[in-house]
């Protein structure tokens, strides 16, 4: 399973400390085979896993939100990814709550 990769790698602490973090909005957390995902009564927000450069939490309707730091990549239809070597709440609640709202829609 991806998350017992994530939580044995070299950014297991990124990736935990994030993980708590999109936890406190109230997020549903689903550990799948490929992935871990973050959804909310609505439906999924995003997923997360380790990379080779830290950690990349892709935002399933990222093409619909603002971009005001320019850190998201990607250029699909749908879906941005926000690719993390360090844990920046500013930021991350900045793109989630975006996702969030999006969701709501």
């Amino acid at each position: 399973m991806q998350f017992d990769i994530d939580v044995d790698s070299n950014y297991k602490e990124l990736f935990l400390k994030t993980r708590e973090f999109l936890l406190t909005f109230g997020l549903i957390e689903t550990k799948k085979d490929r992935i871990t995902t973050y959804s909310d009564k609505n439906g999924g927000i995003c997923h997360m896993r380790t990379m080779q450069h830290g950690i990349d939490i892709g935002f399933l309707k990222g093409a619909r939100m603002e971009d005001q730091f320019d850190l998201l990549t990607g250029s699909g239809k749908v879906m941005r990814v926000l690719p993390l070597t360090s844990i920046n709440k500013e930021k991350i609640e900045y793109y989630l709550n975006q996702a969030l709202v999006i969701n709501e829609k």
